[in-house]
């Protein structure tokens, strides 16, 4: 499938620079069917350069937009659509991949009835294997919903969610980059008090992470089944495993899921 529509990302930061490149890279957007905003015309220049999009350090340019990318940081969304209000159509779809602020709040900011796809992604899109929810909002319908998945699969996964759920999402997915990059640090620590070179190290634990991923999607097997398959009795993993439980881990890494989702239903408020 190749997008006709004339698309306009506001902001253009890492996650609209991977949304953008994956949408050129695929073959999916032609480049001059893209403008990017922003307020560092040096941050523009480069991403001229490097995907052939237009560049523009005026919002207005929305005015010609069939779709629109809200890809600002939330502090800044207000200020954003207070100026783009005015000159934006109303048949323009708006995708804000904003973390926190609800469509309802989008919805009134731009005079009542808009049509806003509200997308929660995760920094895997930097390198094509990002996992991004995806939530209408009031009015917006099955069409809107099928355009949004198709610029999001271009840096990944893309599932549909109620808006409701984007909390539980965000804890999750959003933030879960996080927690394997944690999980990492404590493998790679200890391969450097076993003695292992770092790279060797590095090399080996990031393909582990990633084979076991792959295993999980490939098999459909439940995460504890897998894990039994591996944990011969007496062995090494089930001394690592007795370990972790000991310790809490999973009871932990339950409650900072939570505490991650509490905090975005903070934020959203």
């Amino acid at each position: 499938m190749i997008m006709e529509s004339k698309v306009v990302f506001i902001g253009a930061g890492n996650m609209a620079e991977a949304i953008v490149s994956g949408m050129v890279a695929g073959g999916f957007c032609a480049p001059e069917k893209i403008i990017m905003t922003d307020v560092r015309p040096e941050r523009l220049a480069d991403l001229e350069r490097e995907y052939g999009v237009s560049i523009s350090t005026d919002n207005n340019v929305v005015k010609n937009a069939e779709i629109v990318v809200l890809a600002v940081k939330p502090q800044a969304m207000a200020e954003v659509l207070k100026g783009i209000m005015p000159v934006l159509r109303k048949e323009t779809l708006v995708v804000s991949i904003a973390a926190g602020i609800p469509t309802a709040k989008i919805e009134a900011a731009l005079g009542g009835k808009r049509r806003v796809v509200r997308v929660m992604p995760n920094t895997p899109a930097l390198v094509g294997q990002g996992a991004s929810a995806i939530a209408a909002g009031t009015n917006a319908d099955e069409a809107d919903l099928e355009v949004t998945e198709n610029i999001l699969s271009c840096v990944g996964l893309t599932v549909r969610v109620k808006e409701k759920e984007l909390d539980a999402v965000t804890a999750l997915s959003g933030s879960g980059p996080a927690y394997v990059f944690y999980l990492l640090e404590g493998m790679l620590a200890a391969a450097d008090k076993m003695g292992l070179d770092k790279e060797t190290a590095r090399r080996l634990a990031l393909k582990t992470v990633e084979g076991a991923a792959r295993l999980m999607d490939d098999t459909g097997e439940a995460a504890d089944a897998l894990r039994a398959k591996v944990t011969s009795k007496g062995g090494t993993t089930e001394a690592a495993i007795r370990s972790l439980d000991e310790a809490g881990v999973k009871d932990a890494i339950v409650q900072a899921l939570l505490a991650a989702q509490k905090r975005s239903v903070e934020l959203s408020k």
